[in-house]
């Protein structure tokens, strides 16, 4: 099926562009939601008449979209959730969930269609994420998933939550030594000197 975009679509085009899609893309997504006409004369004369007024409507919307997405550039998200001892979610991170807590965090209303989540976050962890506030305007985003606030801002701080209590611990331990050999290396250093 052919049909005219009446705004740009990612991955398909831009505005005005006749462009041949799937019956069912075009059915139950882009003509529903007002993003497309089917290409035969009418449509393309009604396109044509109204051309000017769909060219400002999305300049003014691409330019408060870019005001939003400034505001939330760059920001981390925190969101709790239960997972097991190896970091694997009990259920997992939608972009329902991202939209609320960037919402609720920057006050500029996000959508969860905005949120463009190729795979769903099923760890904990530091994750980007890209929002479209609008097809032309995308912002990177961090979400920190995490099992509480205490965790959270050891993953911001770079720390690695993954696995059992007993490998961190570990981990933990060797990197102590490590640092404790070293002082004393320095310190026998100094003795040495003096």
């Amino acid at each position: 099926m052919d049909v005219i975009l009446l705004e740009r679509v990612a991955k398909l085009g831009h505005m005005g562009e006749t462009v041949k899609v799937k019956e069912g893309y075009a059915r139950n997504f882009l003509l529903p939601r007002g993003k497309a006409l089917r290409a035969n004369d009418a449509n393309k004369a009604k396109f044509e008449a109204q051309r000017a007024q769909l060219e400002a409507r999305n300049a003014e919307t691409r330019s408060q979209s870019e005001v939003d997405s400034k505001k939330l550039e760059g920001k981390t998200f925190v969101i709790i959730r239960q997972a097991g001892e190896s970091g694997h979610l009990y259920g997992s991170v939608s972009p329902r969930d991202i939209a609320d807590a960037a919402s609720a965090a920057s006050g500029v209303a996000v959508h969860r269609n905005h949120v463009e989540l190729n795979t769903p976050i099923k760890t904990i962890g530091v994750h980007a994420v890209d929002i479209a506030l609008h097809p032309e305007v995308l912002t990177k985003v961090t979400v920190n998933v995490a099992r509480s606030e205490d965790e959270a801002a050891a993953q911001a701080r770079g720390e690695v939550l993954t696995g059992s209590a007993s490998d961190r611990a570990e981990v933990r331990a060797a990197a102590e030594a490590l640092f404790q050999e070293a002082e004393a290396e320095r310190l026998a250093e100094e003795a040495n000197e003096q």
